[in-house]
């Protein structure tokens, strides 16, 4: 977000607006405004039974948006007025509910800001709830995770974080690091004076306490992003061994082209699915092959891009026809990587060659025999995709778990920082030192919830929001 040079705070001065509902035809379309003048500028172009500075606060009111200098009607609406502070931004807000259509809409927010308002940055109404207090940072980017969520898990752990589950444990770090740090700078003002002398033993267990706290927190970090952001899973194998079949099969749509011409998919193609609760990338890549075609090239180098960034990959195979060396090779080439060998063709493909393929990839930990043309063995293929993870719980969105890279980031600093502290009150350090690494580690934590943080940080969290939210 770009806030031209003012602070936040003076931002807050300004009356903003915004369609909050998504572009193109509905039943319904909102118009937001918010702000110290959204009152008065709603009075301008709404005319009800009452005047709007007459309207009960969280009443739904019927009326029409008229243009404030003609005093054209616009559109039969239903106006609801939230004082401060309960509204979402913790300040004076009006949601105005239109006809769906683009021209509507965009009408009506005209003569809100022809009137005062001024048109809202991306994120900034989730902004001003946060720099009003009434959620902390962690929540503010829970908005934007429930907004994302593509299956119910990942919903309902966005919920979670959304509802404060997150901002609760590390305040409770929070706290215990002040208490230690309150306790450090009274040994430091007052060493010549008569005052008890700081237990370091006491001090470095109960940073070691929270360290193990953080550690077990951090490790949660795997699951969370693939609950979030998806598992992200590559099909990769030779031309022509049904690799584009599989991810139709797999999506249950036609997506991707096939036909028996090898090398038909010369690019990316990538869709998501969800598995058992579990969202699923799926990607189809190029065929994997020796080759001078140009433009076939470039496909192969993109497939190698995709599976350096894959969570898991897919080596499918042709069990139609008798493995080669080319698929061998392959094989040893993404060993390095967490992968699944995938039988396909089973349909056509004899039981004596089907039994000898397998035989010759020695895999049958990671083997899935399926027909993506006629659907046997999807099911289980899917069930195989999920249980790789070995980052996934039974139990799953149960406990506190980190999503986000961000807090990842963040947590894993104040850990070293701890750490850090620990060393230096096993080494007898003066506490000058070790306060110096816990503040450092309380900053950092604190960036999780918004009570350490720079504008650079606030700019990259909410540019990535919808304009309206």
């Amino acid at each position: 977000m770009q806030n031209q040079g003012k602070t936040y705070i003076s931002v807050l001065e300004d009356t903003i607006a915004a369609i909050s509902t998504p572009l193109g035809e509905g039943g319904i379309g909102v118009v937001r405004i918010s702000g110290k003048d959204s009152v008065k500028i709603a009075e301008k172009i709404f005319k009800g039974e009452k005047p709007v500075n007459q309207l009960p606060s969280h009443r739904v009111n019927y009326g029409e948006i008229v243009d404030s200098e003609t005093g054209e009607v616009i559109d039969e609406v239903l106006l609801t007025l939230f004082l401060a502070p309960k509204s979402y931004t913790a300040e004076d807000l009006v949601e105005i509910s239109c006809h769906g259509g683009q021209l509507v809409l965009t009408r009506v927010l005209e003569q809100a800001v022809r009137c005062g308002a001024r048109l809202a940055e991306p994120g900034e109404f989730t902004l001003r709830a946060f720099i009003n207090g009434r959620i902390d940072l962690s929540q503010a980017e829970a908005v934007a995770e429930v907004i994302r969520a593509k299956t119910d898990l990942g919903l309902k752990l966005a919920l979670k974080h959304l509802k404060g589950d997150l901002s609760e444990t590390v305040n409770s770090y929070r706290d215990k690091l002040i208490d230690i740090l309150a306790r450090l700078e009274v040994e430091i003002d007052f060493s010549e004076e008569d005052v008890e002398p700081l237990d370091k033993d006491k001090v470095a267990k109960e940073i070691e306490s929270i360290e193990k706290d953080l550690e077990g927190l951090l490790a949660t970090y795997n699951e969370g992003k693939i609950l979030r952001e998806g598992l992200n899973v590559v099909i990769v194998g030779k031309p022509n061994v049904g690799k584009s079949s599989l991810l139709n099969a797999l999506l249950q749509e036609d997506r991707a082209i096939v036909t028996p011409i090898p090398g038909t998919t010369r690019d990316v193609i990538s869709e998501f699915a969800n598995f058992k609760g579990i969202p699923v990338r799926l990607v189809d890549t190029a065929g994997y092959r020796i080759s001078k075609d140009t433009i076939e090239l470039e496909g192969i180098k993109r497939t190698k891009i995709e599976m350096s960034e894959a969570d898991l990959l897919l080596l499918v195979v042709d069990t139609s026809s008798e493995i080669d060396q080319e698929d061998l090779d392959l094989k040893t080439q993404v060993g390095r990587t967490r992968y699944l060998l995938v039988l396909n063709k089973i349909d056509i493909g004899t039981p004596d060659l089907i039994r000898k393929n397998e035989r010759r990839l020695e895999e049958p930990a990671t083997m899935a025999k399926v027909s993506a043309l006629k659907g046997d063995g999807l099911d289980k293929l899917k069930g195989m995709i999920v249980s790789s993870s070995r980052q996934l719980r039974k139990d799953r969105t149960e406990g506190v778990i980190l999503s986000s890279f961000r807090h990842k980031d963040a947590l894993s600093r104040a850990k070293r920082s701890l750490g850090l502290a620990k060393k230096s009150l096993k080494k007898k350090m003066s506490p000058e030192f070790v306060a110096l690494d816990v503040k450092a580690g309380l900053d950092a934590i604190g960036e999780v919830v918004g009570k350490t943080v720079t504008d650079d940080i606030l700019n990259k969290i909410f540019s990535e929001f919808c304009i309206g939210k």
